[in-house]
């Protein structure tokens, strides 16, 4: 017997779903337009091309999709299912297909990856009719109201596993706390007390445990594009410590450029290269640096074997994580403004000296552990990192001490994968 929460068919709910599903008709010629959404676009729409499946796991996008492959790949249930593991963008299209091959999983497993619906309530509920799933995991912050209400109404469990919901959401599922209130999922696995606080106030009286973050199992372990290291050290001076600025965002380029001059300054004898996070901001960093008159090479342009400090401003896409194994200090960036932050644990397990922003909260899954213990250095504002940055150079320490104390980090907070997997094969258990 599926689990089944009773739902309020009140005047309210059913003339919002009529007014929801009027509203997404209006907007499909604009979403049909739409870059992202144009592949798949006839699917997204549609019902028909759909078949029915046991468990339905949503992977939003590129990051949600790697959670998704971690958690099959892991899956190992006694019985025959078959699963549908949907997503909203191409890069998740790209990377379930590639990293999902039927070697990969388990031979229980009949697997299925098509493009997620829109949440028009028409295509919702034919679509959920089909299907008819006995699971439906939702990864991270996937909250959609025509899929829960149809959800529920098929009386299919529904969890939210890595759970976790940033300010900016939480605000904003908090103002319509008065839909979500009849939409609550059967269990929500957060990863943080942050988040599992956040959804019991959105969905109050919801079941809301805590779980290891599963990120710390899909962390990029590959091995170092060789090639890409030895290009990178060809154009590096061999006695010159390499200071990275990684995944720069555009809102705080200016502090960037103060903790250049900063850094400069404090420690001249050191090469610093600027990795914006978004490829079209190369030519802003050119006016910028120009404008502070900070002379620069443009990273793809280097031919020759830099012998003098300097700044490098990195044109290439793909290649800051293989810089991070030669760097000597890396700041991470998307940290100086309430951006979310970027990936800190990365540079941190190559044996870099990894200095972040008070910014973070994509990334507050990692716990305050990893500062107390010294294994990122977290700063209030650009002079205290600046400062930090300097002083990291001057007592550089050693980079495999560093490495083994990241990697222990990483292994003590891993166990996310197993408890989603547990939770996801108990209704199927016998």
């Amino acid at each position: 017997m599926r689990a089944y929460t009773p739902m309020i068919k009140n005047a309210f709910i059913l003339n919002f779903f009529k007014l929801y599903n009027m509203v997404w008709r209006l907007c499909l010629p604009l979403l049909k337009k739409n870059r992202r959404m144009r592949s798949g676009f006839q699917k997204r729409i549609g019902h028909l091309h759909h078949t029915k499946a046991d468990i339905w796991i949503q992977a939003a996008s590129a990051g949600e999709a790697y959670l998704a492959v971690n958690i099959l790949k892991n899956l190992s249930p006694k019985t025959y299912l078959k699963i549908l593991v949907t997503t909203t963008t191409s890069q998740g299209m790209d990377i379930l297909k590639t990293r999902l091959t039927g070697l990969m999983i388990h031979k229980f497993i009949d697997l299925k990856i098509e493009w997620f619906p829109f949440d028009m309530p028409d295509t919702i509920e034919e679509t959920i009719k089909i299907i008819n799933p006995r699971v439906m995991v939702l990864l991270e912050t996937e909250i959609w109201p025509s899929l829960l209400y149809y959800l529920k109404l098929n009386k299919t469990r529904v969890f939210i596993i890595n759970a976790r919901l940033s300010r900016t959401s939480y605000t904003r599922y908090l103002k319509t706390k008065f839909l979500w209130m009849h939409l609550s999922p059967d269990i929500i696995l957060a990863t943080s007390e942050q988040d599992a606080q956040r959804y019991a106030k959105v969905f109050e009286g919801a079941r809301v445990n805590l779980m290891p973050n599963i990120k710390f199992e899909s962390i990029d372990m590959d091995k170092t594009d060789v090639n890409t290291l030895k290009q990178i050290k060809k154009i590096l001076p061999e006695n010159l410590p390499l200071t990275i600025l990684a995944s720069i965002r555009k809102k705080e380029e200016k502090e960037i450029i103060h903790i250049v001059k900063e850094i400069i300054k404090l420690f001249p004898d050191q090469v610093v290269a600027i990795f914006p996070r978004h490829m079209h901001r190369i030519r802003a960093w050119e006016k910028r640096l120009a404008a502070q008159n900070l002379k620069f090479h443009l990273g793809s342009t280097i031919n020759f074997s830099i012998k003098d400090p300097g700044i490098i401003l990195w044109d290439t896409f793909g290649e800051l994580k293989t810089a991070y194994g030669i760097a000597s200090v890396v700041f991470v960036g998307g940290s100086l403004k309430p951006l979310g932050g970027q990936n800190f644990i990365e540079p941190a397990i190559q044996g870099a000296i990894t200095v972040t922003g008070p910014y973070y909260d994509d990334f507050a899954w990692a716990t305050d552990d990893i500062f107390k213990k010294g294994i990122v250095i977290k700063k209030n504002n650009w002079k205290a990192v600046a400062q930090a940055i300097a002083k990291s150079l001057e007592k550089q320490g050693n980079r495999s001490l560093r490495k083994r104390l990241a990697m222990e980090y990483l292994q003590s907070n891993q166990g996310g994968t197993y408890q989603a997997c547990n939770e996801i094969l108990k209704p199927f258990d016998v």
